[in-house]
């Protein structure tokens, strides 16, 4: 049996003197006995998993809304592709895969319908400074109340914009550059957005002809430059062309009118809801009633909103503002 004392004693003969150690952890708000079998970043990794949250990220758009091809990426696929990266280079630095891996799998519990479009429309209708990553944080704290460790809470909130307060957590944030940057390639070249003919020359030269080699190319970065440091970062020609790469993909694919051309209507279809249960607060699902009263109606629609699937949006949408002799 996995004891707390034993689990101690293996993380401080094989973790980095710069990794998170399960021992050291801040706790949680609500504090639980010992589980005698799984560590507590482990049992976070767990409730994250059988989270509703979780399940709702096969629903969600990562880049292409509502995609019929089966082999573009959801907001799910992207979560365990960040996952998988983060790992690999938790491993090989020698910091604690367990807290990397909870992390990582929460990191985006909070992302709105249609990617990044229903994030525009929520900053619009709600709060300008609305940004998933808090969302995320809110998921796990009052919406769906996870008692997470303090550590995993703190990666969550950071994995955007930096800052975490654990070397693990700025992995997950690199891995979610690393991954994004490069599956979103794989999915604009698979639906005709662009050819990798289209990508810079010394991008490709520099990190890889291929999507394995550049993935590899810039893990292997990471890893050589942050072995035994007290921080994680690719070296600097690595990040100059990742950097390169990113900004290609901004003008190539995220406002790319082919790839972007459904998103206003995902904003115009997501700002209509959003204003008629401001307008209705009472035909708002039960459970969003005490933050109605607690925080207001607009913190509820927030919710609501965010927490909807890209199909149970247009559903809802479909039932609230389609006639029925419509719809066919």
């Amino acid at each position: 049996m996995l004891d707390a004392k034993t689990l101690y004693e293996i993380e401080k003969r094989t973790l980095s003197p710069y990794a998170c150690f399960t021992e050291n952890s801040k706790g949680r708000e609500y504090p639980i006995g010992p589980d005698g079998l799984r560590g507590e970043f482990q049992r976070d990794r767990d409730r994250i998993l059988h989270s509703k949250a979780f399940r709702r990220l096969m629903h969600k758009t990562q880049v292409f809304l509502s995609p019929e091809h089966d082999h573009y990426r959801t907001r799910l696929t992207h979560t365990l592709e960040v996952t998988q990266i983060a790992r690999s280079i938790s491993r090989a630095l020698r910091l604690n895969e367990d807290l990397t891996e909870a992390i990582a799998l929460g990191h985006d519990l909070g992302h709105t319908p249609f990617g990044h479009a229903g994030e525009r429309v929520l900053r619009k209708c709600f709060d300008e400074k609305f940004a998933h990553y808090e969302q995320s944080l809110r998921v796990v704290e009052k919406l769906e109340p996870l008692n997470l460790t303090w550590e995993v809470r703190d990666g969550i909130v950071h994995h955007t914009n930096g800052g975490a307060s654990t070397l693990e957590g700025e992995v997950v944030l690199i891995a979610d550059h690393i991954a994004f940057i490069n599956h979103d390639i794989d999915d604009a070249c698979r639906g005709g957005i662009i050819d990798v003919g289209d990508i810079p020359w010394d991008c490709l030269a520099g990190l890889g002809m291929t999507h394995g080699e550049r993935i590899d190319c810039m893990v292997r970065s990471v890893i050589n430059e942050s072995d035994g440091k007290p921080y994680v970062r690719m070296d600097e020609r690595v990040g100059e062309l990742t950097a390169k790469l990113r900004e290609f993909m901004f003008d190539a694919v995220y406002l790319n009118p082919v790839a972007k051309g459904e998103e206003v209507k995902a904003e115009q279809m997501l700002s209509q809801l959003y204003y008629y249960f401001i307008d209705n607060p009472d035909v708002l699902p039960k459970e969003y009633y005490a933050t109605v009263d607690n925080e207001g109606k607009e913190r509820a629609v927030c919710d609501y909103i965010a927490g909807m699937t890209d199909r149970y949006a247009v559903n809802l949408y479909t039932r609230l503002f389609i006639p029925d002799s419509w719809k066919g």
